[in-house]
């Protein structure tokens, strides 16, 4: 009954998607193919979370890349601790449906209540564990707020009760055990990779999304937008604004009125991405934005998000890190 509930649930997720419209899976071609393709292969199943980005195809392929090469590729750090890492970054952004999923996976590989970020990364542990982890906090980061735009707060059917939702979280932690994933082939990268990575293959991986980011902002996101949204994280400790949305109005006051809701979902989604609602994303439909743009503008705010928190954690947790 568990598995046959979690089946349904997972083939009607991407009608579950709010706002945009993903891309059907028999509909696929070309890069959205591609990747819908590797993610069954490596993840075991079309996860919602990148299934979520295809209007976007290039955003696509670099959110997969950032969850693969951090949370599925063997490195020096076991799966079970970066499935607990990923769940206690979830929770700290208040993000349900990535804390169901991944502190089911955790539980599943014996790591259980470890929910507190700070214990996960104390010890005397390697720069390569560093990286590691960080990189899987910096991706969770990312992820975390493009599911709370986007995906609704359980993966699970709304209306199981307690006692079924807990069951089918532990059948949900089974599925996602781990698979074997290879590192592929790497493309020529000019860039540097970013300094709490500074080798290896989540360095890269960061480094190539970035591009991609980088170019969904250029396209989609107005340059006096970028600048606001830039400026105004350049002075965030991390810590979530609270529940009024009054912060945002300064920062968006210095723009033009056609700016303004960019603005406002930018900051949001980087900031506070909880409070990001119907309005918010109606203001930008009446513009004429479509899905492409929704996710380009989204992504590249809660990438620019994520580097600033990744940083934060270097300076946080790099003290214990040896050489």
């Amino acid at each position: 009954m568990i598995s046959a509930l979690l089946r349904v649930a997972l083939r009607r997720a991407p009608s579950r998607v709010r706002h945009v419209e993903p891309v059907a899976r028999d509909m696929a071609t070309g890069l959205v193919a591609d990747v819908y393709a590797q993610v069954e292969r490596d993840f075991g199943l079309l996860a919602p979370p990148i299934s979520l980005h295809s209007p976007s195809p290039e955003v696509m392929a670099a959110s997969w890349l950032l969850l693969r090469e951090t949370l599925l590729v063997d490195g020096a750090v076991d799966r079970g601790w970066k499935e607990a890492v990923a769940a206690a970054v979830s929770e700290a952004n208040s993000c349900p449906y990535c804390v169901e999923v991944h502190g089911a996976t955790a539980r599943g590989l014996g790591r259980n209540g470890d929910h507190d970020l700070a214990s996960l990364f104390a010890g005397d542990i390697s720069s390569d564990h560093s990286a590691e982890l960080i990189g899987v906090a910096a991706t969770f980061e990312y992820l975390n707020r493009m599911v709370n735009v986007f995906l609704p707060a359980s993966p699970l059917p709304p209306g199981a009760s307690p006692a079924v939702s807990a069951r089918a979280n532990r059948v949900l932690g089974r599925l996602l055990l781990p698979r074997r994933a290879v590192l592929p082939q790497q493309s020529a990268i000019t860039e540097s990779p970013p300094s709490w990575a500074a080798t290896g293959h989540v360095g890269a991986a960061f480094t190539r999304a970035r591009t991609a980011f980088d170019a969904a902002g250029e396209r989609s996101v107005p340059a006096p937008v970028r600048e606001v949204v830039t400026a105004v994280l350049a002075d965030w400790n991390g810590e979530p604004p609270g529940l009024s949305r009054s912060w945002v109005d300064r920062p968006v006051s210095a723009l033009n009125e056609k700016q303004r809701p960019a603005a406002r979902l930018a900051l949001l989604t980087a900031m506070a991405s909880y409070q990001v609602d119907d309005t918010v994303i109606g203001e930008l439909r009446h513009q004429g934005t479509d899905d492409a743009e929704l996710i380009d503008m989204t992504a590249w705010a809660s990438f620019v998000a994520a580097s600033c928190r990744a940083e934060q954690f270097q300076r946080l947790f790099g003290g214990n890190t040896r050489r």
